[in-house]
């Protein structure tokens, strides 16, 4: 795989990216809910392959495969029960997507400030997520940057890497906002799971097959396919970097807040299946690829750099491995737009908006195009830290997300929760979780992850049981769930089969 060959492809991949986004356009967007939430009218399919480019980022090729190299088969339950954890989008996407409804909430933090009736939880909430999702977004710029600097043996410098991805992700979220985000991560989707399955195939043929590839495994690293394996896990370390993951579907506001935006009930139902099936697929070949890599190169210099020197051996035909790396590196921008997005929205309605109250929605959303470029330079400088593996530093994300968790359990399922208890919660839980981090992530023996949970739930439910609630809001909050829900808004509106008008002028 040639640097001149990497740098073509990238250029056609960014001219069909720049096309697809800009026939997205549905005219100018004036209002939030436009340009962040697509006016609620996403359609099933290309929610299920947003939702999942977004999602399966550069975590899955780069950091799973990673973590499997590094872990053996453990990564494989680490994302099993992230996988169990989707059935959180069951319960609560539906609440999600009719009180967003209903109120046109445009933020998880804008909901979260409405059920408590408290202007300081929405922006607690806010303040908080771009504490923990800017180095999350790091994360992804930091896997395309290992992603280019493997692939080409250096010629493309990981600062190079980070840069350009940056770049890329500012462009799209300023096209159409989220409509050119979503409609750029369908094509993303697509080449991401047919290019990664069919070049995992093709490496595993090139090590001897399915049976070789366990029998190298079963022969020189025994404690790959064994847990705790390799001495990454033990059951401790499992439970810090699964319990987050479980919760990452709620506790994650740029994967909660697309729950505001399918069109309809069964939308959301086939965003779901989609997403499920997706998920299943490149779980598994993820895990593979660590595997392949782990076989084939048993000594990298660091385990991230597993899928890069798959994808620059002999293994794979230069051609597919560069679909598979455009692929991989459109996915974490795919993340870092949804990040971007997700944070400036909050900025501009749940901080700025309550900080000058009476800002019109036109004003807001100047504020939120003006952070986007600001947000995504501070993901760049946090990358260029390069810290430790990426799959840990995502985790390590969650681990400060889930303080939001018990509050939005609470908001659907407990009127006795208080905004005194969700403010407590979490900021108490953020500062706890970046205290056990700083001395190294161990307290009493448990990391940062398992904390988390426990160290949020005891402050909301203590902290509310000891103040009182705002019974009307939450009358109300509930009353419109029931009330959106009973219309049993399957039926999917005339726009769920539309293409956007541009798009569907030049198909006629």
């Amino acid at each position: 795989m040639t640097e001149s060959l990497i740098w073509w492809s990238i250029a056609i991949y960014l001219l069909i990216a720049i096309g697809i986004a800009i026939l997205s356009r549905q005219g100018k967007s004036e209002s939030m809910s436009g340009y962040f939430l697509g006016n609620r009218q996403m359609n099933g399919f290309v929610s299920a392959l947003s939702y999942s480019a977004t999602t399966y980022s550069a975590f899955m090729m780069v950091g799973l495969a990673g973590l499997t190299y590094a872990g053996g088969v453990g990564a494989l339950g680490f994302e099993i029960i992230y996988f169990a954890g989707v059935s959180l989008v069951a319960i609560f996407g539906p609440k999600f997507w009719a009180v967003g409804k209903k109120f046109n909430f445009v933020t998880p933090s804008e909901m979260l400030g409405h059920r408590y009736n408290s202007k300081q939880v929405a922006m607690a909430v806010s303040i908080a997520s771009c504490v923990f999702l800017i180095p999350y977004a790091a994360v992804q710029l930091a896997g395309v940057g290992y992603l280019l600097q493997g692939t080409t043996n250096g010629a493309i410098p990981f600062t190079t890497g980070i840069m350009l991805a940056t770049a890329i992700a500012i462009f799209f979220s300023y096209v159409a906002g989220i409509r050119s985000v979503m409609w750029t991560d369908s094509l993303q989707a697509i080449m991401m799971i047919v290019a990664s399955t069919l070049v995992a195939f093709l490496v595993i043929q090139g090590l001897g097959g399915f049976a070789a590839l366990f029998d190298t495994l079963a022969t020189e690293h025994p404690q790959s396919l064994t847990v705790p394996g390799s001495g990454l896990f033990s059951f401790i370390t499992f439970l810090g970097l699964t319990i987050p993951w479980f919760f990452f579907s709620l506790s994650n506001p740029q994967v909660s807040q697309r729950l505001f935006m399918p069109s309809s009930l069964r939308s959301m139902r086939q965003m779901l299946i989609g997403f499920l099936v997706f998920g299943f697929i490149y779980t598994l070949v993820s895990v593979l690829w660590g595997f392949s890599a782990l076989a084939a190169f048993p000594s990298l210099e660091s385990a991230d750099l597993a899928t890069p020197s798959l994808l620059a051996s002999e293994f794979v035909p230069p051609v597919l491995g560069v679909i598979v790396m455009i692929g991989i590196m459109a996915a974490a921008v795919s993340t870092i737009d949804s990040i971007m997005l997700t944070l400036s929205s909050m900025l501009a309605r749940d901080v700025y908006a309550n900080v000058k109250p009476g800002a019109s929605e036109k004003r807001q959303l100047l504020v939120g195009k003006i952070v986007i470029p600001v947000i995504a330079l501070m993901a760049l400088g946090f990358a260029e830290l390069q810290l430790d593996l990426i799959a840990v530093l995502s985790v390590a994300a969650s681990s400060g997300l889930v303080a939001m968790v018990p509050a939005i359990i609470g908001a659907f399922y407990w009127k006795r929760g208080t905004a005194a208890g969700a403010l407590v919660s979490v900021l108490g839980t953020g500062a706890f979780v970046l205290f056990v981090y700083a001395i190294g992530n161990s307290f009493l023996g448990l990391p940062a992850g398992v904390w988390g949970i426990i160290v949020s739930s005891v402050l909301f439910v203590g902290v509310s049981l000891a103040t009182q609630p705002c019974q009307s809001s939450a009358d109300s909050f509930i009353a419109a769930i029931k009330e959106e829900l009973s219309k049993k808004s399957l039926k999917p509106k005339e726009s769920e089969t539309e293409l956007p008008p541009l798009l569907q002028s030049k198909v006629q």
